[in-house]
């Protein structure tokens, strides 16, 4: 496990994620909280954009989220360098995009062929049901487990960031989504 923690880490000049799923699974709020998150820090610059069209209504659905010491002048992700993919047709449809050393993110509950490739698995959906009480808050375990995984953006910087964005009325369930990606993730580094 540890070459592949390896490969998570953020690169000094430019790095490029993207998080993928379905519609209606968050994703493009996710890479919004991140992106906030990241810049609040003040120390990367940080660019995100995202796919609108059908996707808004299920389907595959992509945003992107490009970190860089120096200016970004080109916004969107050429190569990825780390994918999450929430769901088998995000996997299908985004991993070509993946450099051949970048890190691959998956959720086990909804991804069911895995690929010939290493890859982190956690099962987001299924904690964020049974752990945090709601199917809704899997994008944010994710983002915490990206956290804990490759150390872009603090806990701090990104509770603030997720707790600034979510329903009012939602922020202890947001918080253990937190604390439960946090923790996932520690695991997968501890085996």
């Amino acid at each position: 496990m540890g070459a592949l923690l390896d490969k998570i880490k953020i690169p000094q000049d430019r790095f490029e994620l993207r998080l993928s799923g379905s519609g209606g699974q968050g994703m493009i709020l996710a890479s919004v909280i991140l992106g906030e998150a990241i810049g609040g820090q003040g120390s990367k610059n940080v660019c995100q954009s995202q796919s609108y069209g059908p996707e808004a209504r299920g389907g595959a659905s992509k945003s992107d989220v490009v970190i860089s010491a120096d200016e970004i002048f080109y916004p969107k992700a050429m190569k990825l360098d780390l994918l999450l993919a929430m769901t088998q047709e995000s996997l299908d449809k985004y991993l070509p995009d993946l450099k051949e050393d970048g890190a691959l993110i998956i959720d086990e509950t909804l991804v069911t062929e895995f690929p010939d490739r290493k890859f982190f698995g956690l099962p987001f959906t299924r904690l964020a049901r049974e752990e945090a009480g709601h199917v809704m808050v899997a994008n944010v375990i994710a983002l915490a487990a990206i956290a804990e995984l490759t150390g872009c953006v603090d806990r701090e910087a990104l509770t603030a960031s997720v707790l600034n964005r979510a329903p009012r009325g939602t922020e202890d369930k947001n918080r253990k989504a937190i604390e439960i990606g946090f923790a996932e993730a520690a695991k997968l580094k501890n085996k």
